[in-house]
């Protein structure tokens, strides 16, 4: 096989284990109305479930797991990962109550800590600097694809078979793809294409890590956009369900084919136009990678907002699909531009502690505070069926501070990347000295 096309192979298969990433947290999502009925559950238990109970595990577990991958197989890793989040999934159908769904959740987290930031790092060492953030949202399109195809598949199947067995049959598939990954794909050489001054060996700690990366401005605002961006993203989309369940009256099954449009096939379109205009825009300005995407995220907050507070089931779908290709022009961006800015040694590592933030404090609390809101508006206020709606309002507003904070990080992106300053191993060096 060229290296080309092995290239190519190696793309397309962590694109399919993304995949497989996103389904299984999709489905919990759409399945919550069965979930709710047949266990007794609350909003904020199921906010806890969805969210709180999988972001803890799986944003700490990723940092010492990604510390690992910039010194060891990533392949291996990825498989092992996929392996074991795919049986806690195909379990999650035996979960006789919320306790048990709690631990099978902390189970698939368990596993999916390690799969993420052993991609970017490969991705990072199979394309150059130039390309790496169109590639990436490429390979992000895992998640709008994965998304729609566990709404729709889990939405059917329920309706086929039950809940219970949906996450039976979606686990299974994920268990016999683990080992086409561990024999077919290859690992790539470590900082191919970085710059000379980068390609030295790791000779640092965890701690000295993270103090250089905390000395980064850009990077700092970069994990604080996140977060808050990643509070609405996950609220939204942990939310949609019940909300147009509730407020608009829809079936299950109607729910999941809209849903399954809005998240897969719009945010597609808004997470490919992220990365390729972040990479156009870079080329003139390094902060334009990052610009385009404050300005997206505060153009959408206007539409999320239209999409919950209309009378209209048809508006707030209109208003939701250009939403939901706004909001995800920051994916490719957020996960190319903290890579640019440490050598290979350091990038498995860097994209966990982006995901720590980016999950603890966005996937984490969005949809369990969100539930809390739900639950306080519906029982001390009598809003009832109308207390999602404003719940997710409130979440929505946090993208207008994500895209300052975005529009902050740009400023001072072109004086820490590598070419214009010392490289940050050098720095840790001598530091160490």
């Amino acid at each position: 096989m060229s290296e080309d096309l092995q290239r190519r192979y190696t793309l397309l298969l962590l694109f399919l284990v993304s995949m497989f990433n996103y389904v299984d947290r999709t489905i919990i999502s759409i399945l919550q109305v069965p979930i709710k009925r047949d266990l007794g559950l609350s909003d904020a238990q199921l906010g806890a479930l969805t969210g709180l109970s999988f972001a803890i595990v799986y944003s700490t577990l990723s940092l010492p797991v990604a510390y690992w991958a910039d010194r060891s197989n990533r392949v291996r890793i990825i498989a092992a990962s996929l392996a074991l989040w795919s049986v806690m999934t195909a379990l999650t159908g035996l979960a006789a109550g919320f306790a048990a769904l709690v631990l099978l959740r902390i189970g698939v987290a368990v596993g999916e800590a390690g799969s993420v930031p052993s991609t970017h790092s490969i991705v990072a060492d199979l394309y150059a600097p130039a390309r790496r953030a169109t590639v990436l949202a490429l390979w992000g399109l895992s998640l709008p694809a994965g998304m729609a195809f566990g709404y729709v598949v889990a939405g059917q199947l329920e309706a086929a078979v039950g809940w219970r067995a949906t996450f039976a049959i979606v686990g299974i598939a994920g268990v016999a793809l683990a080992p086409l990954v561990f024999l077919s794909m290859r690992e790539p050489v470590r900082g191919r294409f970085d710059p000379p001054a980068q390609q030295v060996p790791p000779a640092h700690g965890m701690a000295e890590v993270v103090r250089h990366l905390w000395g980064l401005r850009t990077f700092r605002y970069i994990i604080l956009a996140g977060a808050c961006q990643a509070y609405a993203q996950y609220s939204v989309m942990n939310w949609n369900a019940p909300f147009y369940g509730r407020v608009h009256g829809m079936p299950l099954a109607q729910i999941s084919l809209y849903l399954a449009l809005l998240n897969g096939l719009c945010s597609a379109v808004g997470m490919y136009a992220g990365g390729r205009l972040s990479d156009h825009m870079g080329q003139r300005d390094p902060g334009g990678r990052l610009r385009v995407v404050a300005v997206a995220l505060i153009a959408m907050t206007p539409f999320a907002l239209a999409q919950y507070l209309t009378s209209s089931a048809a508006l707030s779908l209109a208003f939701g699909a250009v939403a939901s290709t706004l909001m995800m022009f920051y994916f490719g961006p957020i996960v190319a531009v903290p890579q640019l800015l440490v050598p290979s040694s350091m990038r498995a590592f860097t994209s966990a502690v982006v995901i720590l933030t980016f999950n603890l404090l966005g996937l984490g609390l969005g949809p369990f505070v969100t539930g809390l809101l739900s639950d306080l508006l519906a029982t001390r206020y009598g809003m009832q069926t109308e207390s999602i709606r404003y719940a997710i309002c409130s979440a929505t507003l946090f993208s207008l501070v994500a895209g300052g904070l975005f529009w902050r990080a740009a400023s001072h992106l072109q004086r820490e990347t590598p070419r214009a300053r010392p490289h940050p191993t050098v720095t840790i060096a001598q530091e160490m000295s």
